[in-house]
């Protein structure tokens, strides 16, 4: 048993928010009470103690959307990359990226990215993986780094047209076979998704054979509408919106997540709530990929479950909730919006979307919350603040003060992840010699010079 304590303590949890001096009582992967601590430890006085060091003790992020492929690409400047929109960003950078990705490179992002996110106490994530190098076995192969790691991890294959028809059914057989795999396995700590492109790369016949591999056994993870060219492609080549073509051929629906959707329609909106589709918003990748601002408002006004996503683009969630605040406002020019849809995004609806997939597994157990009988996902911010701190005014904390390398301890699933700064049973110099030499070898393939 561990009773995590000595700091404030933020559970989310509505009927008791706040603890000014708290604790949180862990018995194997479960949090069996939330509380003061002078009560909980006279309760549990053989418990180990973990001390938070007058920190800020809250439940672990939850990031609904990023991409393990992009793991290796920190401080990598392709030749001859100097794209000017959207599509050629995907053409010189990214598509070339997963072109040259080996399953040792796969295994190396996905090292990257999960330790980056448990040094930002980020406890879930929804992945998107791409490696047309080698697509089979590349989501088992991340699902063993997950494992290794203690990161609660939802994957699924980036299945395009894009690489032909070959590469395209060996995507949809790995996300058919890693979602089978995960049906069948009596854990909370893995799950999968059926994962498309786009519809820019993805044909009526690649969308069926989709439908028909998943067969019923999970939700669809799709971008749509992100750039431009996404909308001309069905408008100009299929006759209807993207949204009304993932309609036709039934991919839509409450367990199905589309990225971004920022350049669809009213009536696209409309469908969208009717079949309780989420979709899931990345603020700081739309505004460097200078793709524009999704409606999220209207989202929210229309009863869409929304959640918050990095793209990859960073794995500090706290990051993305700054952007989003500032995108919005920036975007209707009025200085009062976004704030309550901002929190809700990263605190309610992240954990909604993460329930559909992780809480109906046998072994099941809600998630982003501090209360008795959920998961044990927990990280402790340090934070000292220098003006009042109450449950009146968490939010405006967290969205002003909080960073995610304020991150002092990770607890995932009840497992002791990183403490004080340090991963707790991770060689982590080992681990990084490991990523950078898989790095070497793919900066190598893409400029043809050796690093």
């Amino acid at each position: 048993m561990l009773l995590v304590a000595n700091g404030r303590v933020i559970t989310r949890d509505e009927a008791h928010p706040y603890f000014e001096d708290g604790a949180v009582v862990v018995d194997g992967t479960k949090i069996v009470e939330v509380g003061d601590r002078s009560a909980l430890e006279g309760k549990y006085p053989d418990a180990e103690f973990l001390d938070a060091r007058g920190a800020v003790i809250m439940p672990g992020l939850i990031n609904a959307h990023t991409h393990i492929y992009s793991g290796l690409a920190r401080g990598l400047a392709i030749k001859g990359c100097n794209p000017t929109n959207f599509l050629e960003n995907l053409e010189q950078q990214w598509w070339k990226i997963d072109r040259n990705l080996n399953m040792e490179g796969t295994r190396a992002s996905a090292y990257a990215t999960i330790l980056d996110c448990i040094r930002d106490g980020v406890t879930t994530i929804f992945d998107h993986h791409a490696s047309f190098l080698e697509i089979p076995g590349s989501l088992f192969a991340i699902k063993d780094v997950a494992e290794e790691t203690g990161m609660r991890a939802c994957l699924c294959y980036e299945t395009s047209d894009r690489d032909g028809e070959e590469k395209c059914d060996q995507a949809i057989a790995e996300n058919a076979e890693f979602a089978r795999w995960a049906a069948g396995q009596d854990s909370d700590m893995i799950a999968a998704m059926f994962g498309g492109h786009a519809l820019f790369t993805l044909s009526d016949k690649t969308l069926d054979k989709m439908v028909e591999a998943n067969d019923g056994l999970t939700g669809f993870h799709i971008h749509v509408c992100e750039g431009m060219n996404d909308v001309y492609d069905s408008l100009g080549n299929h006759g209807c919106t993207a949204v009304h073509r993932l309609l036709d051929h039934g991919l839509l629906g409450e367990k199905t997540m589309l990225g971004h959707c920022i350049h669809i329609t009213p009536a696209d909106m409309d469908v969208i709530a009717e079949t309780k589709t989420m979709i899931v918003n990345n603020p700081g990748s739309n505004m460097n990929n200078a793709v524009g601002c999704a409606p999220v408002l209207e989202f929210f006004k229309r009863g869409i479950t929304v959640g918050m996503g990095t793209d990859a683009y960073t794995h500090d969630v706290l990051e993305s909730l700054k952007t989003f605040i500032m995108i919005q406002r920036h975007n209707s020019c009025m200085p009062n919006v976004a704030w309550g849809e901002d929190m809700a995004m990263l605190f309610k609806n992240n954990r909604t979307i993460a329930e559909k997939y992780f809480s109906a597994k046998p072994q099941g157990k809600p998630l982003g919350i501090l209360a008795p009988g959920a998961a044990a996902d927990i990280a402790i911010f340090d934070y000292k603040p220098f003006t009042p701190f109450s449950d009146e005014n968490i939010d405006g904390h967290i969205l002003f003060g909080f960073e995610g390398k304020a991150c002092r301890t990770t607890i995932i699933n009840g497992r002791v992840l990183y403490k004080d700064r340090e991963f707790v049973d991770l060689d982590e110099e080992a681990i990084n010699a490991r990523i950078l030499a898989a790095s070497k070898q793919l900066w190598g393939e893409l400029n043809g010079r050796e690093y």
